[in-house]
């Protein structure tokens, strides 16, 4: 029983207590994690065997951490099933296609192939909704378990019934290019266990041990497949903080957690109070914002480190000021041995980068912005959708994508044409166009079908002529080459499956990944990030800037209302993302939508205890504004 050694004694009794359902209440900081793999260990040691027990997370990262962990720690005796939620479902739909309805090799559409997709319903109806705001209900009510036909029978108004139109539309269109979009993972799955008894008996004997991670962040339908999963034995431990509680905007629901209890009699609870990560300073500062909120469970950090330095507070002229303020004093740290890679600086709107990007230059302070994907880029995205069209010849917006690239002479009547299946009325010119583009697709998925991942890859990216274009694109082709180059190394984790599960896995991977899912950056560098994307992380240095009334707490653009509470939760996280060193921050005036407005230090600011905080000292290089411009 070793892997009980250096746990406290709250976290051992999460880890002993396996019968049963199980709630963790675990504080930011206290080694939630290590609870989670420590119990995991034990059921193994203890006679489960590993494919009877189910971890779920929110990210792909997480889930690999987990899976690390467990490995070291059960020493071989095998693997239980770990996995994000939407991975989860495409394993399960994947499995039973024929009794989900769903096609075995569907394609997963990213949320640019649903606007695509969107767009042109929305052109064909004549109709003047924004493309975004109805892919946003439509997401919404597909994390609420709600199908096209629920919607449109309970549709008010006429802009109800103008989305419920949309949607069928929509829906209509992944089927017919054999596609499930991101919800759909989830509320496929849904309606799977609700309606087939046979696959929901057989999930729920397969895994009989349930552990769901972030439980706070589980939406309307999440909880239904965890509860349905979890019926009849209720072996089910949820590991959560409604402190940490910031994607309502996602349809996440605090009730999941506030009512676990009643949803699963006879739970017991065990809250993880004492803090690993920081400093006392800055636990003391977060507890003090964090009591503010009435609708949480009660609970109260203790550091287990040093009482630490005090948190330094800075008042820039303008947002170019902070920056200039945040970028000299990042390199300070790094002068003082702090690498910059243990270094964050956390905004709650993207556009607040711009200036932190221009400090950052001016000083030479190497750094990344989080938020652009890996698997976004369009060179890379360009490669993945020459794989699923090769995979899938329905997917129509993977065939659009590619058709021109590199450009083939395919005009857009062309394309329309061989889309629709009219090729013959087509001159023999662009017939031979089409045919040529069609052995392309059908060359690579010969080699999907016999070569490894990383094999497949290379190939695509010759076959398709995109490497010789990248080649004479000079030094904007090599950036991209590179980037192309490099889903080539990331496709070797792949190249172990036989073919052609290597591609479909990459492709699932592609899908699924979160912000925080990017691959490891090569380069040690700040990061700048929004606060939402921290969310798990933790770095030795933190700086949150932009600490103004209207921007942080945020007012929100369309109605002028905010929830204050989940406001207060994320600057909470953002304080415990700092281990050592915390830096807040905010301007006397910004620049927004072209205008410059004077603003209102935050209210957050006046929760934590002066004793805290300390004016920070500029450095010796003071900001000008002709300087920095």
């Amino acid at each position: 029983m070793d892997y009980l050694n250096g746990l406290n004694p709250e976290q051992k009794e999460a880890v002993l207590y396996t019968e049963g359902p199980l709630l963790i209440v675990a504080g930011a900081g206290a080694g939630k994690t290590r609870t989670i793999t420590h119990r995991i260990a034990h059921l193994v040691e203890t006679g489960v065997p590993a494919q009877r027990i189910l971890a779920v997370t929110f990210t792909n990262k997480a889930a690999g951490e987990m899976r690390e962990r467990i490995r070291e720690l059960t020493r071989g005796k095998g693997m239980p099933m770990v996995a994000t939620f939407h991975s989860l479902g495409v394993r399960i739909l994947r499995e039973f296609p024929k009794e989900a309805g769903v096609p075995k090799n569907f394609t997963i559409w990213d949320r640019d192939d649903s606007m695509r997709a969107l767009k042109r319903i929305i052109e064909q109806l004549d109709d003047s909704l924004q493309p975004r705001a109805v892919l946003a209900r439509i997401s919404r009510e597909k994390g609420g378990g709600v199908s096209p036909d629920e919607f449109a029978e309970a549709a008010v108004n006429f802009r109800e019934r103008a989305v419920a139109r949309i949607w069928r539309e929509y829906e209509k269109t992944l089927a017919e290019e054999g596609a499930l979009d991101f919800d759909d993972l989830l509320s496929r799955t849904l309606r799977l266990l609700r309606n087939s008894q046979d696959v929901r008996e057989l999930l729920q004997h397969r895994w009989q041990y349930i552990t769901i991670d972030e439980y706070q962040d589980t939406n309307r339908a999440q909880y239904e497949i965890v509860r349905l999963l979890a019926t009849p034995r209720n072996n089910i431990c949820a590991v959560g903080d409604l402190d940490q509680a910031i994607y309502t905007w996602r349809q996440a629901r605090l009730e999941n957690l506030l009512e676990f209890e009643a949803s699963f009699p006879g739970t017991k609870v065990i809250t993880l109070e004492q803090n690993y990560r920081s400093t006392g300073t800055i636990i003391g500062a977060a507890n003090g914002v964090i009591e503010k909120n009435l609708n949480r469970r009660p609970k109260r950090l203790v550091a287990t480190r040093e009482t630490g330095e005090a948190i330094q507070l800075f008042q820039g002229v303008n947002e170019l000021d902070e920056a200039w303020f945040i970028a000299q004093t990042a390199a300070a740290l790094i002068e003082q041995k702090i690498r910059p890679g243990n270094i964050a600086v956390l905004y709650r709107e993207n556009f607040q980068s711009r200036p932190l990007e221009e400090a950052m230059l001016n000083f030479g302070v190497p750094y990344r912005v989080l938020g652009t994907r890996f698997f976004d880029r369009k060179e890379v995205k360009d490669v993945l959708s020459y794989l699923r069209a090769a995979q899938n010849e329905k997917s129509r917006g993977d065939i659009v994508r590619i058709a021109a690239v590199p450009p083939r002479g395919l005009g857009k009547i062309t394309l329309e044409k061989m889309l629709v299946g009219l090729e013959s009325d087509l001159p023999a010119a662009a017939r031979n166009k089409i045919a040529n583009f069609k052995q392309t697709l059908a060359n690579i998925k010969s080699a999907i079908d016999m070569l490894p991942a990383s094999d497949v890859v290379r190939y695509a990216l010759e076959e398709s002529g995109m490497e010789l274009m990248f080649k004479k694109m000079g030094e904007e082709g090599e950036e991209r080459l590179g980037n192309v180059q490099e889903l080539v190394n990331f496709a070797t984790r792949y190249d172990f499956e036989k073919s052609p599960d290597g591609i479909e896995k990459l492709l699932e991977e592609a899908a699924l990944q979160s912000e925080q899912d990017q691959l490891e950056d090569r380069h040690n560098a700040v990061s700048l990030m929004t606060v939402h994307a921290s969310k798990g992380l933790e770095f030795d240095a933190v700086f949150v800037t932009g600490l103004e009334q209207g921007l942080f707490p945020s007012i929100r653009v369309d109605d002028g209302s905010r929830d204050p509470e989940e406001e207060r939760r994320l600057f909470y996280v953002a304080l415990t993302r700092a281990a050592s060193k915390l830096y807040l921050t905010y301007a006397g005036q910004r620049m927004k939508y072209g205008s410059r407005e004077f603003a209102v230090p935050s209210e957050f600011l006046s929760d934590i205890d002066p004793r805290f905080v300390e004016l920070a000292e500029r450095g010796q290089k003071e900001y000008e504004e002709e300087t920095i411009r």
